[in-house]
């Protein structure tokens, strides 16, 4: 399946070799997805930020709205540090993987300057429920440990695989998705790249690339025995190897949310929306044993800034796009983005090169 950048309609920008997370060096992406029977759709998604060592490096987190869990976020706005991996998961398996990840941890507590790592894994959750039997638990440590174990750099799988297995985003399949941007700052380029779990939005908020999608396929609905009664989140990683301070990674995660405005979000009230920024760049030990901190000045972020926002978009559009249509829990159907007419509709409305 092409992507929406191979068909020429994807938001500007450079991305890099695999147009996704891991096109920040290092970094490495897990998945552990649970398709059983009928009612069992469900995964998780490990990021390790500089694959299996226990890496500890700026960063930043925002919630543009709380309804929802990302566990570990309290300490690293207290720190400015992220220690260890992140995973994402369905709501009722937050403890279960928060617990496993821990585990994976214990390792490695001794590292000088670890002080919360394996004590405050970071965790985030998106519901499942329509297409996973969520309070079966279904989810194992066991599974956890075969993310950690399949996480690689390379292309990113997307849609419904970990994490992303049962969600839903606007009334479609969705999932996860991912994204990268070069960016020039300061004379040098920098990599930064985006993962999403969507499952937001209600069908008639849905924007692709500022077109009104959501208004124009009204048909393929979800076959639920009643709507929804909660709008769905989204939890959204950025990763970058600029160097960049605490407060700057801040506001990157700031501007992610203008990604998801841009594809039509309203953080409405039963939504949790959670943005969670770092660098790969951490500072060095001098011989004093004081942190040196190279990075780059505010008056240079700019850059920076636009592509957390369009990255952001553009992961989310992959994962609506490479969403197929699932029936699951209850017998519940979800459908899959009906791509050509949305390639006719966008074709139509946007100036393709």
């Amino acid at each position: 399946m092409k992507r929406l950048r191979e068909l020429g309609l994807a938001p500007s920008g450079q991305a890099g070799q695999w147009n996704a997370i891991t096109d920040v060096s290092g970094l490495e992406v897990g998945h552990r997805t649970l398709i059983s029977g009928t009612d069992i759709r469900t995964g998780v998604t490990v990021i390790l930020p500089q694959g299996r060592c226990l890496s500890i490096v700026p960063a930043a987190s925002f919630a543009l709205n709380g309804n929802g869990e990302v566990t570990g976020t309290a300490w690293i706005e207290e720190s400015g540090f992220l220690e260890g991996p992140i995973a994402l998961t369905n709501t009722c398996s937050v403890g279960l993987v928060r617990d496993t990840l821990r585990r994976w941890m214990l390792p490695y507590l001794d590292q000088p300057g670890a002080l919360g790592a394996g004590l405050l894994p970071v965790v985030g959750e998106t519901w499942d429920g329509l297409l996973n039997d969520i309070e079966g638990q279904h989810l194992q440590a066991s599974h956890v440990f075969e993310a950690l174990k399949a996480a690689a750099s390379g292309p990113v799988s997307e849609g419904a695989v970990g994490g992303g297995t049962g969600m839903v985003c606007f009334g479609f399949k969705a999932g996860i998705g991912s994204s990268s941007r070069q960016v020039m700052a300061a004379d040098e380029n920098w990599d930064l790249g985006v993962l999403v779990q969507t499952n937001f939005g209600r069908r008639e908020q849905c924007l692709m690339r500022g077109v009104p999608i959501g208004e124009l396929i009204q048909d393929l609905k979800p076959e639920l025995p009643a709507p929804p009664q909660q709008d769905g989140s989204i939890i959204a990683v950025l990763a970058t190897n600029a160097p960049l301070l605490p407060h700057q990674l801040k506001r990157l995660a700031r501007r992610m949310a203008l990604g998801l405005a841009r594809m039509g979000g309203m953080a409405n009230n039963t939504s949790g929306d959670f943005f969670l920024a770092f660098s790969t760049a951490s500072p060095q030990l001098n011989a004093q044993g004081l942190e040196s901190w190279g990075v780059l000045a505010n008056a240079q972020l700019d850059p920076l800034l636009e592509a957390a926002a369009l990255a952001t978009e553009e992961a989310i559009l992959n994962a609506i796009w490479a969403g197929e249509t699932m029936s699951g829990f209850g017998g519940n159907r979800i459908y899959g983005l009906p791509h050509d007419r949305v390639l006719k509709i966008l074709q139509q409305r946007l100036t393709v090169d």
